[in-house]
C-alpha cells in the first residue's frame, strides 16, 4: 500500500525549451548570395583611404554592403534585430555620403587653383577645406602679367605680398645681370618674403620681367599674416613650401656658379669661391655670417680684401656670383638662427 501511494506520487519534470534552438548540425547550403555580396562590399569599403575622396569612396561601398545585409536580415523573419541593425547602418551611411558630397561641391576651385593644389600642397596632405582658405584669402582672383612688363623693379617695388606663378616665365636680374628663370608652380618673391619679419617692411634687390605672358596668383602680406595668426598649421605648411622654393633657387644657382678661371663657387659661402691650393684651406677665408644690425656684405667685402683674402670672382659677364637676393635671405636666416641658439 505504502508502495503504491509512493509510485503515485511520482512524476517527471521536463527541462524548459531553450529561449534560442540549439545548433544541432550545420547547414547543408550557404546564406546565399545577397550576404556573400554584402560582406565583401564592406572589405572593399574599409580599404578606403583619407581625404574627401577616400570618403566618397569608404561610404559608398558601406552604403551597398549595409544595404545588402538588410536584404538578407529581411528574408529571414527569425532575425529583426539583424535587419534593424543592418538598415540603422545603411541610412547612417548615407546620410553621411550627402554630407560630405556637400562639402566637397562648397570648395570646388577652378582651374588654376585645382593644379596649385595638385603641385604644391596636395602631396603634403593639405585637405580641400583648408586649401579653400588658403584661396579665400587671395579672393581666388588670378593676376594676369603680360610680356616684357616687370613684377617688381630693383631697388624700387616694396615687398608687400607673396605669388606664385601659374603659366609663364619670369626671368629675374640684378644690375642687368641674368640670375635665372621662375618656371610654373614656383614662387615669385620667396626670398625676397623669408627675408623680411612681419614688422618689417623693405624692396625687392632684384627685378622680374615677364620672358611670355604669365598669370599669377597673390596674397597680400597683412591678410596672410591674419591667416597664419588663425591657423597655425597654414602658417607651417607656408613656411615649408617657401623656404623648400628658395633651397631650389639656390641649387639651381649653385650648379651655373663658375669662375673666370672655371671653378665651381659655391654659393653657400657667397664671398669667395673654392680653389685648390693651399689659400683654400686657411680657416680665415671662410665666411663668418654678421649678426642682425651688423656690417653689410659689402663692408665686410672690402675688410676681406684689406685683409688678403681672396675676393668674390666675376664670371665673363662681369656679375657678382654672389647675388645680392640670396645673400640677404642666407644672412636673415642665419641671424634668425643665431638669435635662437642664444636664447635657448
Amino acid at each position: 500500500k505504502n508502495n503504491s501511494h509512493i509510485d503515485s506520487l511520482n512524476f517527471t519534470v521536463q527541462a524548459a525549451a531553450p529561449a534560442y534552438p540549439l545548433c544541432a548540425a550545420w547547414r547543408a547550403g550557404s546564406e546565399g548570395s545577397v550576404f556573400h555580396l554584402a560582406h565583401v562590399l564592406l572589405l572593399l569599403g574599409f580599404m578606403g583611404g583619407s581625404g574627401f575622396y577616400g570618403l566618397l569612396y569608404l561610404l559608398s561601398l558601406l552604403s551597398l554592403g549595409f544595404f545588402c545585409a538588410a536584404l538578407w536580415a529581411w528574408t529571414d523573419p527569425c532575425s529583426t534585430e539583424p535587419f534593424l541593425w543592418t538598415f540603422a547602418l545603411f541610412c547612417a551611411c548615407v546620410a553621411q555620403l550627402l554630407h560630405v558630397s556637400y562639402r566637397l561641391r562648397s570648395v570646388s576651385f577652378d582651374r588654376d587653383f585645382q593644379e596649385l593644389y595638385g603641385v604644391l600642397f596636395q602631396r603634403l596632405g593639405v585637405s580641400l577645406t583648408c586649401f579653400g582658405k588658403i584661396v579665400s584669402c587671395c579672393e581666388a582672383q588670378v593676376q594676369v602679367l603680360d610680356r616684357d612688363h616687370c613684377f617688381a623693379v630693383e631697388g624700387k617695388t616694396p615687398i608687400e605680398r607673396l605669388s606664385v606663378l601659374l603659366s609663364g616665365r619670369i626671368r629675374v636680374t640684378v644690375n642687368g645681370e641674368f640670375l635665372h628663370y621662375i618656371h610654373p608652380f614656383q614662387f615669385l618673391d620667396s626670398p625676397e618674403w623669408d627675408s623680411l619679419r612681419p614688422s618689417e617692411e623693405g624692396v625687392f634687390q632684384v627685378t622680374l620681367r615677364a620672358d611670355a605672358p604669365c598669370r599669377y596668383v597673390s596674397w597680400r602680406r597683412k591678410k596672410l599674416y591674419l591667416l597664419f595668426a588663425k591657423h597655425r598649421y597654414i602658417a607651417k605648411i607656408f613656411a615649408l613650401v617657401v623656404r623648400n622654393d628658395i633651397a631650389d633657387k639656390l641649387y639651381s644657382l649653385n650648379d651655373k656658379a663658375f669662375d673666370k678661371s672655371g671653378h665651381r663657387y659655391d654659393l653657400r659661402l657667397p664671398s669667395y669661391c673654392h680653389a685648390p691650393g693651399a689659400g683654400a684651406d686657411r680657416p680665415d677665408d671662410l665666411l663668418q655670417v654678421p649678426v642682425q644690425g651688423g656690417r653689410t656684405p659689402r663692408e665686410r667685402h672690402s675688410q676681406r680684401v684689406e685683409e688678403g683674402a681672396k675676393p668674390v670672382q666675376r664670371t665673363e659677364s662681369g656679375s657678382e656670383l654672389a647675388p645680392l637676393r640670396m645673400q640677404h635671405v642666407r644672412f636673415q636666416l642665419a641671424s634668425r638662427f643665431d638669435a635662437r641658439e642664444r636664447s635657448d
